[in-house]
């Protein structure tokens, strides 16, 4: 019996005592155990690693908002250094964006491009329904829409956290374990810290969006849509219709 009451002791001193002989041998207790190490490094080698882990990705999906000019853009784009496909969202309605190269194309609803009352601009909407409009380079449209799908435009405004960019919390962007980098004056910005320290998750200052980065290096078809699919809106329908949206 006394016997038995000594061994219960010992289990429960040998429980006690395991948390400290855990930290000693380095079992817990360091956040960057088994990561790329980037987390020790000062904010500012970070932020290098994240951009260059970023340039050098052939491909990328971004997800998530962007606010501009007061307008609240919802993007779901895949993105490479020669073009992107995806969708946009803004005032309830969505449209779809490709490039390929230097060619740029919208398809939309009807509605999206504002009918007006006139058979005319109704019949020239109704052309572009369901279409890919190829966008002149010289319309404003192109250069509004083609930065959504410029992997080089979107990711360098990643990099401009305001004011002294310190390191923050570790935290986690779905199961990945990230580094958060924060600008003194807004926006933050979370990096992998499994394999590359690819930029997972952007929140921008000022309550300017938040964007995901997703499927680095993960390859995805990219190419013109066929001719019969497509609307030269220049030439085929007459006047340029501008994009703008019917709702409120």
């Amino acid at each position: 019996m006394y016997h038995g009451r000594r061994t219960a002791a010992a289990v429960l001193t040998a429980l006690a005592s395991a948390p400290l002989l855990s930290g000693c041998l380095g079992l817990g207790g360091d956040p960057d155990a088994g990561t790329n190490g980037v987390a020790k490094l000062p904010a500012k080698s970070i932020e290098q690693k994240a951009s260059a882990a970023a340039k050098a990705a052939p491909t990328v999906r971004l997800t998530g908002t962007v606010v501009s000019n007061g307008q609240t853009y919802r993007l779901d784009m895949r993105l490479r250094a020669d073009g992107g496909v995806g969708e946009v969202t803004t005032k309830g309605d969505t449209f779809q964006l490709l490039r390929v190269g230097d060619d740029l194309y919208l398809k939309a609803a009807a509605d999206f491009y504002g009918t007006g009352d006139d058979k005319d601009s109704q019949a020239a909407a109704a052309k572009l329904n369901g279409k890919y409009v190829k966008v002149p380079p010289g319309d404003p449209a192109y250069k509004q829409f083609s930065g959504f799908t410029d992997k080089k435009v979107l990711l360098a405004d990643l990099f401009v956290l305001d004011g002294t960019v310190d390191v923050g919390d570790h935290r986690k962007v779905g199961t990945t374990k990230t580094i958060e980098l924060t600008g003194s004056a807004g926006g933050s910005l979370d990096v992998s810290l499994s394999g590359a320290p690819y930029p997972l998750r952007y929140q921008r200052a000022g309550n300017a969006g938040t964007l995901t980065l997703v499927d680095w290096g993960e390859d995805f078809a990219l190419a013109a849509p066929a001719k019969s699919d497509v609307v030269d809106y220049g030439r085929t329908v007459g006047a340029t219709p501008t994009p703008t949206s019917t709702r409120k």
